[in-house]
């Protein structure tokens, strides 16, 4: 059985932070942006709409999309357009799921079956293809060049991101600053574009544009770290997703990279043998677990991500105090406690 690390050692915990203020606030444009994901993803290829709703309908908090909207209402918009941009985040956001799926062999997402397993590789690719043109063609719509050049962007960065994670995989070489570099091109571009756009639609001055866009990237960043220490934990079973999916995959991150800096020379053979060498055997999980737990590494990740989460709540200082700004604000905390 293998040793599942807790990352929580308090006695005591306080109530979690949630995302529900925020849903409160944005539910009635979210349902209109739900009913225009469902009304674009249509195809009269039978293939397209079935395996895209699977993901789509999956589950899942739709948080970028929930950040576009939250974003704009922040800045004082409460048009359409923000509707159709956060279903565009959203198509960009699946589309990449689709994608990394397939790159990274993954049989669960959200604790369901993933559409590779379902109806291949071929199609998961191809339908991801369609989402993305799809979200093209809602940008196009917006007609706005600014808009189109923050998310054609954003969409740029994070294919950047995952070949530049691609690239890692079984180094265990990699530097922080390299790894920081992937999950801020593959996670937080998105993230960033995300809330940076609720800005322009809104016709905010260009500082607000730029802190909600800091507010965005910095979020994403510790979102991403939080996931990576999750791979690790106890708490990824309640998210549907197999522990050490990472490990398994060879993918080189902060926990393990922490655990490599700090191990001695034997723990140092042993992540080079399971990493780079990728000689798994049975048990070795168990092993990782344990030599990451010794470390401190997953407790270390989750410190980083809290200091990103407090640049993501600072970049909101310029904004008045709101009910709107203070969801915003919880769903820093709520994204960071995921991990207890």
């Amino acid at each position: 059985m293998a040793i599942i690390v807790n990352l929580d050692k308090r006695k005591e915990q306080p109530a979690k932070a949630t995302l529900k203020r925020l849903l409160n606030i944005v539910e009635a444009d979210l349902a209109d942006t739900n009913d225009i994901i469902l009304e674009r993803m249509h195809s009269e290829v039978e293939l397209i709409p079935t395996l895209a709703r699977h993901l789509i309908a999956a589950g899942g908090k739709r948080l970028r999309p929930v950040l576009t909207l939250g974003a704009a209402k922040l800045c004082g918009y409460e048009g359409d357009r923000a509707k159709k941009l956060a279903a565009c985040v959203e198509f960009i956001h699946t589309a990449t799921l689709l994608h990394d799926d397939v790159v990274d062999e993954s049989d669960l997402r959200r604790g369901n079956e993933t559409a590779n397993v379902l109806w291949g590789n071929q199609a998961s690719v191809l339908v991801g293809d369609f989402l993305f043109s799809r979200s093209f063609q809602l940008m196009v719509e917006d007609g706005s060049l600014e808009v189109l050049a923050i998310l054609s962007n954003a969409s740029a960065v994070i294919a950047e991101g995952e070949v530049m994670q691609l690239m890692n995989v079984g180094n265990t070489n990699t530097t922080e600053d390299s790894y920081l570099q992937v999950i801020a091109s593959k996670t937080a571009a998105l993230f960033a574009a995300a809330c940076e756009v609720g800005a322009v639609v809104a016709e905010r001055p260009k500082a607000e544009a730029q802190a909600l866009e800091s507010y965005g990237r910095n979020l994403g960043i510790a979102f991403q770290l939080v996931d990576d220490a999750l791979d690790y934990s106890a708490e990824q079973q309640a998210l549907g997703k197999a522990i050490g999916d990472d490990f398994r995959e060879g993918k080189v991150t902060l926990p393990i990279l922490l655990a490599f800096r700090r191990g001695n020379a034997e723990e140092r053979a042993f992540w080079k043998r399971v990493v780079e060498d990728g000689d798994q055997q049975d048990g070795d999980l168990e092993q990782a677990l344990e030599i990451i737990g010794k470390h401190s590494a997953l407790e270390d990740t989750i410190e980083r991500a809290r200091h990103y989460g407090a640049m993501a709540k600072d970049a909101l200082g310029i904004f008045e105090d709101s009910e709107i700004k203070e969801s915003l604000l919880e769903a820093v905390d709520f994204s960071i406690e995921r991990a207890f």
